[in-house]
């Protein structure tokens, strides 16, 4: 008797902590409310990936190929888990530094199924939107569930061969559409700026300097930081000619960018100092790529200042993505506002109107003119949520390549991979002077082609 009222207060007890739990989950990732894209909860589904890459990347690849930490001993106190786990993780990673390459694996898993779902998600959310902001709850767990069976997966040919190849080519992708991104970060700051500068005078004539002020004094500080860096640049990685190249090569990017921009009235020189910046941290991240020794003092190292303003730009992206697709709806056609006109009752008298000459007396104005109205289809909900997570899906791709120095592997018998190496330093020396190229195209295509438009 007293074994089955036990047992009934256990069931009962495991019943309310487990309705408890499914209440707080779905408090905190349930369906979104109508006229939302559910985006807060695939940027959070991917903040948490990240989170679990840098975990497996310095935790649990480490532990498992070393046979320690606590997620070894719970996979190896399942019967024949630890064998199996070892395995997957430990062969692949034979003649390699055994640490870093356990530790890229680690990425890979996290990245890997985040790139899947997401991919998975555009092509599901492309014949039906709402399922973006539906049923987050199950889609968080099957999320964990996969990741945790990961660790038991060996890692070549899934994960180290066939998902690096493919984030590769993913990340590439996305250092293009990120590049227009901070274009268009820069030109909405310093108009944004000029708005807040032109209202003020408009409330009080002489207000908006402070916006101005404000614009001068971020220009003189951007265009600070770049020239500061391009001097350490040359104080610390000057010591060989190809390295001297690459800075000089930003110099005069950089000097070309701003010329062009002053010359003519596109542009702003906010924008310039934007990419200026952007321009000379990216000749910092070729340098530091270098495999050779000699030109490269920190050789050897974790990238850590490379890592980080790496993730804090594509943070940047990641914002300024989901706030663009909040106002998607003024890009859209079925969010034009489209004009009629209002006349009053009498179209004759409209008509004899000569609206060039004030009335005299207001109430006999007459109404004319146009007014809009906004026709929206489907308010409940935009149309284009697949193209939320393929961006998404391609920064999966991006944070992967980010946090393992896009695949490179050190051998057992060398701190460098020279390959590796010189294939970075050119894919970010592409991704320089693309970045480059694309905002003096932006300054030069309304000279060259006066008649269009370009906004």
């Amino acid at each position: 008797m007293g074994a089955l009222i036990s047992s009934t207060v256990t069931m009962g007890l495991t019943y309310c902590c487990c309705n408890a739990v499914g209440s707080v989950v779905q408090s905190c990732l349930g369906g979104t409310g109508e006229g939302t894209t559910g985006r807060k909860r695939s940027v959070l589904l991917l903040s948490l990936a990240i989170a679990m890459a840098l975990w497996f990347q310095y935790t649990v690849g480490p532990a498992i190929v070393n046979q320690s930490g606590i997620l070894w001993k719970m996979y190896r106190w399942l019967p024949g888990m630890g064998k199996l786990t070892y395995h997957a993780w430990y062969d692949s990673c034979q003649g390699y530094n055994l640490v870093q390459c356990a530790g890229h694996a680690g990425v890979y898993r996290p990245m890997a199924l985040s790139t899947l779902f997401f991919g998975v998600a555009a092509v599901a959310t492309k014949s039906r939107p709402t399922l973006n902001r539906e049923v987050w709850p199950s889609k968080f767990g099957i999320f964990f569930l996969l990741l945790l069976a990961t660790v038991i997966v060996p890692s070549a040919p899934l994960f180290s061969v066939a998902f690096l190849r493919f984030a590769r080519l993913g990340a590439m992708i996305f250092c293009v559409l990120q590049q227009i991104i901070l274009i268009d970060v820069a030109y909405n700051w310093n108009e944004d700026w000029v708005d807040r500068a032109d209202k003020a005078d408009r409330l009080e004539y002489g207000s908006g300097n402070v916006w101005l002020h404000a614009i001068v004094a971020s220009c003189i500080g951007l265009y600070g930081m770049s020239l500061a860096g391009i001097i350490l640049l040359y104080t610390h990685f000057g010591d060989c000619a190809g390295n001297n190249w690459i800075i000089s090569l930003t110099l005069v990017g950089i000097a070309a960018m701003t010329g062009i921009q002053l010359s003519g009235p596109e542009g702003s020189l906010l924008t310039s100092s934007v990419m200026s910046m952007y321009s000379t941290y990216l000749a910092y991240s070729m340098v530091s790529k270098n495999p050779h020794a000699e030109c490269n003092p920190t050789l050897g190292t974790n990238d850590s200042w490379g890592i980080a303003i790496g993730l804090t730009l594509t943070a940047l992206s990641l914002a300024w993505t989901g706030f663009s697709w909040t106002a998607e709806e003024r890009l859209n056609v079925d969010g034009v506002q489209s004009a009629r006109p209002v006349a009053s009752s009498n179209p004759s008298q409209v008509q004899g109107t000569n609206l060039d000459v004030p009335f005299l007396e207001p109430d006999s104005q007459v109404t004319s003119g146009l007014v809009t109205e906004q026709h929206i289809e489907n308010e409940s909900f935009p149309k284009d949520t697949w193209k939320l997570n393929v961006v998404m899906a391609l920064i999966s791709c991006w944070v992967a390549m980010t946090l393992t120095g896009w695949g490179s592997l050190e051998s057992e018998a060398s701190a460098a991979n020279p390959m590796i190496g010189r294939v970075n330093m050119a894919m970010i020396g592409i991704s320089q002077w693309f970045a480059m190229g694309l905002y003096i195209w932006t300054l030069i295509a309304p000279r060259v082609f006066p008649d269009r438009e370009f906004s």
